[in-house]
């Protein structure tokens, strides 16, 4: 692999699944691996019982789809019937290598968790230890999550409550400045873990 974009592709989808390793993609798949490959990424998914099972390789060409959309995708095959032709399968180390079409295929949605982890991702910055922003989090139900964030040159706890569905990166760089805005400042009389509420939900 020598092409840069192809690097940053690969560590970039490589980072991406990384949460994967802990809980399964689907009920039944867990991620064994992301493979380098010219042009593509290969991710293997074991699907079955660790004795009984197999791994499959499947194939995604970087051209065809940014690293977001690849849980999606890997959802929908995962959990639906999907249609090969003889070309689009081969072997590779023993499994069952599958050439994917994204193009052809409509990502599942973000399950609620996997939306969490984006935001809480995007605001936790590992360089940042010393004056960390985001300093804890709460889920609060469907859709909802309060995050618990201190500016570095103020005093006290702010609660941010955000709806996962929908959240845009303008919103996660706007923060900084949105928890200081006093449309958005109230009392948290009944959350002992933070001294304002920000309340963002409708951002």
């Amino acid at each position: 692999m020598t092409d840069p974009e192809d690097r940053q592709q690969q560590a970039a989808v490589s980072r991406l699944l990384l949460y994967y390793l802990n809980a399964p993609i689907v009920e039944g798949c867990r991620l064994r691996g992301v493979l380098p490959t010219p042009g593509a990424v290969r991710i293997a998914i074991h699907a079955g019982d660790d004795e009984e099972g197999a791994t499959f390789l499947y194939e995604i060409p970087h051209d065809t789809v940014a690293p977001y959309y690849i849980p999606g995708i890997l959802r929908t095959v995962l959990t639906g019937t999907q249609l090969y032709g003889s070309s689009d399968i081969r072997e590779a180390m023993g499994m069952t290598l599958i050439r994917l079409r994204p193009e052809e295929i409509t990502p599942d949605p973000e399950p609620e968790q996997g939306q969490a982890l984006t935001v809480l991702r995007a605001l936790s910055d590992p360089g940042d230890n010393e004056h960390p922003f985001l300093i804890g989090f709460l889920m609060l139900g469907r859709d909802l999550m309060r995050l618990y964030v201190q500016r570095p040159d103020q005093p006290g706890i702010i609660g941010a409550d955000i709806r996962l569905t929908g959240t845009s990166t303008a919103l996660i760089a706007s923060l900084p400045t949105l928890i200081d805005e006093e449309q958005y400042r109230q009392p948290a009389p009944d959350d002992p873990h933070c001294d304002l509420l920000a309340d963002l939900t409708n951002w």
